[in-house]
C-alpha cells in the first residue's frame, strides 16, 4: 500500500497525542509545557544549522525531523488548552507565504523591488496591523544578544537612524574602548555592552553579518588552539605548563603554517 505524502505527518501527529494522552501517555511528555519545551526547540534549531554548516545532509534530514517535532510538541500542547491546533499553524504560514508573495499568488506586478525588499515591506505591514508602535516592534526577546543587536540596527537604519558609511561606527568603537577602560566596577558590564554593541554596527556598516564573522573566527581560533597542543606534545611538553611567551610562539607557528598552506 502506497502512503500519501500526509500519512508520515499523521502519523507523527497521532505519535504525540497518544505520548500527551492524561491516562496511557508517557509521564516525561505529559509533565511538560511551553516554557520547558522552548529551551529544546532552540537548541534543535541550533542543530539543524550545524548539520547545514558540516554538509551532513543525513544529520540535516534527521535534525529537521526533530525540529518538527517540536513544532507539534507546542501545537499539541496548544490544541489541549482550547488555543488552536497544528493545522492552524500549517494553514496561518501558508496564509502569510501567500500574502508576502502578491506577485507569486496574486494579481500583483512586479515593481522591480528585490525580494527582500518586498518581504520586509509586508512584514511591517503585518507588524502595524498588529498594533506595533515602534520600528523596533517584533525583534524577539529570545534571540542570542548577537544577533538581536543587528536585528534591533537594522530596523533602526530602516527609518534613517544609521551611519552614511563605516567611519561613525568606527569612531564609535574607539569611543567606547576608552570609555571601558576608564569605567569602575559598577558601570564596566554596561560600557562593555556598548563596545560590544558598537562592534556589531562597525561589522554591519561593512555589509558582513556579525554571527556569521564571529562563528568564522570561533572555528578560527578553536584550529589553532588545537594545533598548539598538538605541537606541544610532539615536542613532548605539556601546553598548560609552557609559559605565554612559548605559547605565542606556537600560535605564531601555527598562523605561518596555516598561511603557507593556504598560499
Amino acid at each position: 500500500m502506497t502512503q500519501t505524502p500526509q500519512a508520515p505527518l499523521d502519523r507523527l501527529l497521532g505519535i504525540m497525542a497518544r505520548l500527551r494522552d492524561p491516562v496511557s501517555g508517557c509521564e516525561w511528555d505529559r509533565a511538560q509545557d511551553f516554557a520547558s519545551i522552548a529551551p529544546y526547540t532552540i537548541e534543535e534549531a541550533y542543530e539543524v544549522a550545524d548539520a547545514i554548516e558540516r554538509q551532513d545532509l543525513r544529520a540535516l534530514r534527521d535534525e529537521l525531523g526533530d525540529l518538527l517535532l517540536q513544532v507539534v510538541f507546542h501545537a499539541r500542547m496548544a490544541e489541549e488548552a482550547g488555543h488552536f491546533a497544528f493545522q492552524d499553524v500549517a494553514a496561518a504560514i501558508a496564509g502569510k507565504l501567500e500574502a508576502r508573495h502578491p506577485h507569486i499568488f496574486g494579481t500583483a506586478e512586479d515593481d522591480g523591488q528585490t525580494q527582500t525588499r518586498r518581504w520586509e515591506e509586508l512584514k511591517a505591514a503585518e507588524r502595524a496591523a498588529q498594533g506595533a508602535t515602534s520600528a523596533l516592534d517584533g525583534v524577539a526577546m529570545a534571540l542570542p544578544a548577537l544577533m538581536r543587536a543587528e536585528k534591533l540596527q537594522k530596523r533602526a537604519a530602516r527609518v534613517g537612524f544609521d551611519w552614511p558609511d563605516p567611519a561613525g561606527p568606527a569612531a564609535k568603537v574607539v569611543e567606547e574602548m576608552a570609555e571601558l577602560a576608564e569605567a569602575d566596577e559598577s558601570s564596566r558590564q554596561q560600557e562593555a555592552g556598548d563596545l560590544l554593541f558598537a562592534a556589531v554596527n562597525l561589522v554591519r556598516a561593512y555589509g558582513i553579518p556579525p554571527e556569521n564573522a564571529l562563528r568564522d573566527a570561533n572555528a578560527k581560533f578553536e584550529r589553532r588552539f588545537r594545533a598548539m597542543e598538538e605541537l606541544a606534545a610532539g615536542s613532548g611538553d605539556d601546553f598548560a605548563a609552557l609559559n605565554l611567551d612559548q605559547q605565542e610562539v606556537l600560535w605564531n607557528a601555527v598562523k605561518l603554517q596555516e598561511t603557507q598552506n593556504d598560499s
